[in-house]
């Protein structure tokens, strides 16, 4: 019986070292968010920001730019500790007085290296680019 229970403690133990072997940890910077051809309310430009989030942590949001249907945000996310193929998601949003209107969510799992991309919205393109870096005291592959 208690060799039974050993064999098992230590299948257990190999399994968790297998599924650590392919979770790294690392930095994300996200920067460059412009967008083209956003359409807000139909007498109006939009009033457009961006909320940020990469895995289950949530950045911030990009300043609100009035009356811009091709807005280029200032500034940059960034993001430490993120578990590899963490999922980078950005929403565009157009201020109004009352509820804001969502114009588009970009998802896109992260991958190692400097990464422009381009997302297609409900009304409108979003282009930014975002670079994902192991960190320092995990750099063995």
């Amino acid at each position: 019986m208690t060799s039974h229970t050993l064999s098992l403690g230590l299948l257990f133990i190999g399994a968790l070292s297998l599924v650590h072997c392919d979770q790294y940890y690392g930095h994300v910077r996200v920067w460059g968010i412009s967008a083209t051809n956003l359409n807000g309310d139909i007498l109006s430009q939009p009033d457009p920001y961006v909320k940020v989030w990469c895995g289950p942590a949530f950045g911030g949001m990009t300043s609100l730019l009035k009356n811009q249907a091709n807005p280029t945000w200032p500034g940059e996310f960034n993001f430490l500790d993120i578990i590899h193929k963490s999922v980078l998601k950005l929403e565009v949003w157009d201020d109004d007085n009352g509820p804001d209107d969502r114009l588009g969510t970009c998802t896109t799992t992260i991958r190692k290296g400097t990464n422009i991309e381009t997302c297609h919205l409900k009304k409108g393109i979003l282009y930014y680019t975002y670079s994902y870096e192991k960190s320092s005291y995990d750099q063995d592959d």
